[in-house]
């Protein structure tokens, strides 16, 4: 049902936009960059380790290749918080950025009137403890260190949200995902929670390292939801995300690419059609990330699409 009524937002923002011309359903090749091109295109993406370095680096490459004009660079952040800091300060025309934490309103600097290209793939929330750990629950971390993401991450954001369902205080230990790994592998944190899209590149190199296993938390779901909002969905992560990780049930997060509002429609537009028309290059690895598709990409939730982004929409769906 919450995932319906984030399809329906989207689907309403088509319905009432006004009518715009033009727009690719695919690639648009062989179409001139457009004049009003801007002098560099820079995409905020995430830490070492995390899904959205990895997929942001392959989207610049794409990117780049359009808007031979334009210098398109991929900058290394900490994430969701930081990245809405980044769109606030003007130092950044795109960002990756997990839903919850848009519609959070996180940080003082948090834009205004940000917009969405469109809506990617789900997050999940992911706590791994060893195999050999007596952890079986989440309240079991209580009072223990446990790796919580970056400073400006998205992680560290849902976490704090987590926490305060749950009523349970770990000592959070700030690290990147590739941080994270390294210490849970070390044994100087019990635990380790991640945001992002599956599979992570840190935990794939920890689980082939070291035995793992992971909590579940989908009995944080409600809650969750009940606080804070239907941008919670309760999901399996399947037995083959990870070597010798069994199947183990969690909270999913929706991403969305943001963009800053004066980006020019033309622009965008080409943007968004890029992001369809080359998901298997810019995903290539990540079978979550392969998610993206048109159909659910207008799913953005509250955040209104950029008007280059409701163009080619439209045009995709014509």
């Amino acid at each position: 049902m919450r995932r319906r009524r984030l399809l329906g937002y989207g689907a309403g923002v088509l319905a009432g936009a006004a009518a715009a011309g033009g727009g690719w359903a695919l690639w648009p090749s062989g179409v001139a960059q457009p004049a009003d091109s801007p002098a560099e295109l820079r995409i905020a993406t995430g830490p070492p380790g995390a899904v959205f370095r990895e997929i942001g680096g392959a989207l610049a490459q794409v990117l780049a290749e359009r808007f031979p004009r334009t210098r398109v660079r991929a900058i290394p952040t900490e994430a969701s918080v930081d990245n809405l800091r980044l769109l606030a300060a003007g130092s950044t025309e795109l960002a990756f950025a997990s839903l919850d934490a848009v519609v959070g309103g996180l940080a003082a600097g948090t834009p205004r009137d940000v917009t969405a290209v469109a809506r990617l793939y789900d997050s999940w929330l992911q706590l791994l403890v060893l195999a050999t750990s007596p952890v079986r629950r989440f309240g079991d971390l209580d009072g223990k260190p446990v790796a919580a993401g970056a400073a400006g991450s998205g992680t560290r954001f849902t976490t704090d949200r987590l926490l305060a369902v749950a009523g349970i205080a770990p000592r959070l230990v700030t690290a990147t995902q590739d941080g994270g790994a390294d210490a849970l592998a070390a044994g100087t944190v019990a635990g380790m929670l991640t945001l992002t899209g599956v599979p992570t590149p840190a935990v794939t190199r920890l689980a082939r390292a070291v035995p793992l296993r992971m909590i579940p938390l989908d009995g944080y779901v409600e809650p969750m939801v009940s606080r804070y909002g239907e941008l919670y969905t309760p999901a399996t992560l399947p037995s083959s995300a990870y070597p010798g990780v069994s199947a183990t049930a969690t909270i999913t997060v929706p991403n969305v690419l943001l963009a800053q509002p004066d980006l020019p429609v033309d622009v965008v537009e080409i943007i968004a059609g890029l992001l369809f028309a080359e998901r298997a290059r810019i995903a290539r690895g990540h079978p979550e990330a392969n998610r993206i598709n048109v159909r659910t990409g207008i799913a953005t939730g509250p955040i209104r699409l950029h008007p280059g982004a409701v163009r080619y929409f439209r045009a995709a769906k014509s």
